[in-house]
C-alpha cells in the first residue's frame, strides 16, 4: 500500500495509467505536460507543497517526477493545484474532477477548454488514481 502523496504512490499510479487500454484510447491525441500540486496542510500532516511533473503523449504517461518544486515543473501546459484534502477527496471519489475544476476546488492554470476536450481521459485518470492501493498521510499519524 502506497502513502499518498509519495514517489511510490506516483509510480504505482503511472503503472496503472500505462496499462490502461481505456486511457490509451481516450488520450491517444493528448500531448501535454502537467504539474500536479498538492498544497501543504500542516494540520493534516503535509508540511510542504509537493509538485509533481508529468508528461503525456500518445495515450501514455511518458514521464512522472515527484517533488520537483515549482522550478522543476518546467514549461508545463497545465498546472492543477489544490490543498491535500481536496486531492484526497478526488481520489476517494467524493469530488468529481471536472466539477472541481469548474467550481475552483481544483485550480487550473492553462487552457481549460483543451483539458475539457479530454473529459474521458480525465475521468479515467481519476478512476485509476482511486485504484492505487492507498493510505493517506493524515491517516498515518
Amino acid at each position: 500500500m502506497s502513502v499518498f502523496p509519495s514517489a511510490e504512490w506516483l509510480n504505482s499510479y503511472v503503472g496503472l495509467i500505462n496499462s490502461s487500454e481505456e486511457f490509451k484510447e481516450a488520450a491517444r491525441t493528448f500531448q501535454a505536460e502537467i504539474a500536479f500540486v498538492f498544497e501543504a496542510e500542516e494540520e493534516q500532516g503535509l508540511q510542504d507543497d509537493i509538485w509533481c511533473h508529468t508528461e503525456f503523449a500518445d495515450g501514455e504517461c511518458t514521464s512522472a517526477v515527484y517533488d520537483v518544486g515549482p522550478e522543476g515543473s518546467g514549461d508545463t501546459t497545465f498546472v492543477i493545484r489544490a490543498p491535500y484534502t481536496v486531492w484526497k477527496s478526488v481520489i476517494e471519489g467524493e469530488i468529481d474532477p471536472i466539477e472541481g475544476m469548474l467550481d475552483g476546488d481544483l485550480m487550473v492554470t492553462g487552457h481549460l477548454p483543451t483539458l475539457l476536450k479530454y473529459v474521458r481521459a480525465t475521468d479515467e485518470l481519476v478512476s485509476l488514481a482511486a485504484q492505487v492501493s492507498s493510505s493517506f498521510v493524515d491517516e498515518m499519524r
